[in-house]
């Protein structure tokens, strides 16, 4: 259940008290009977940064080793090569 603080604008008499979320605001001073204003503060703890949440502390699951081709530079297959051979021996001897 949440404190809230409270200060009568008219005596500057402060209070704090337990409320659940559902529950009015409190309107008058108990010391004076003037009108009470709620104060509000800042967040007394702010959560910042990874580690909050089920996923961040896991392991990343490792890399496959199986698509090691795709790291390598492109090169022509053998087979072109050896295809590339044939047209130019091919073409010399047609000469």
């Amino acid at each position: 259940m949440p404190t809230y603080q409270y200060l009568c604008t008219e005596c500057g008499h402060g209070l704090e008290k337990q409320q659940n979320f559902s529950d009015d605001a409190l309107t008058v001073c108990p010391a004076c009977q003037g009108r009470l204003r709620k104060i509000f503060n800042a967040v007394g703890v702010v959560f910042k940064g990874s580690g909050f949440y089920r996923t961040d502390n896991r392991s990343k699951p490792a890399p496959d080793k199986a698509p090691a081709e795709s790291s390598k530079p492109a090169t022509p297959s053998t087979e072109s090569k050896s295809a590339a051979k044939t047209e130019k021996s091919g073409a010399s001897s047609a000469v």
